[in-house]
C-alpha cells in the first residue's frame, strides 16, 4: 500500500477558492452583458482572459467584481449553488489581507 502525502488544508482551500473563481468567470462569460461589464471595469480585452484565468490575483479580481454588485453576486451564488459568503471566503483565500508589518518583497 503506497504512502500518500497529505495535501495541506491551505493548499486545498486555495484549490477550492480557485475553482470558485473559475466558476465565476464561466458564469460571467455566459452572458455578453456580464462579461462586458467585467472587461470594461478591469480594462482587459477578451484575449486576456485565457492567459490570465489561472492567476490567483485574476481570480480574486473576478470575485471582487461579483462582490461589487449584489444582484450579480446573488445570481452567481444561485447558479453555482453556493452561498454569497462562500464567494467572500474564496476571495479571502485568494487575496489575503495585506500585513502592514510584513517586510516588503522584491520580485525579480
Amino acid at each position: 500500500m503506497p504512502i500518500r502525502e497529505k495535501v495541506p488544508s491551505q493548499a486545498r482551500a486555495r484549490e477550492a477558492a480557485g475553482a470558485v473563481a473559475v466558476s465565476a468567470l464561466t458564469f460571467l462569460a455566459q452572458d455578453m452583458e456580464r462579461i462586458g461589464g467585467f472587461l470594461a471595469q478591469s480594462g482587459l480585452g477578451p484575449g486576456d482572459l485565457r492567459t490570465r484565468a489561472h492567476e490567483p490575483a485574476f481570480g480574486a479580481a473576478v470575485l471582487q467584481y461579483l462582490l461589487s454588485d449584489d444582484a450579480l453576486l446573488t445570481a452567481f451564488a444561485a447558479d453555482a449553488k453556493l452561498r454569497p459568503q462562500d464567494v467572500v471566503h474564496a476571495l479571502v483565500v485568494l487575496e489575503p489581507p495585506i500585513d502592514p508589518d510584513a517586510p516588503a518583497r522584491r520580485r525579480d
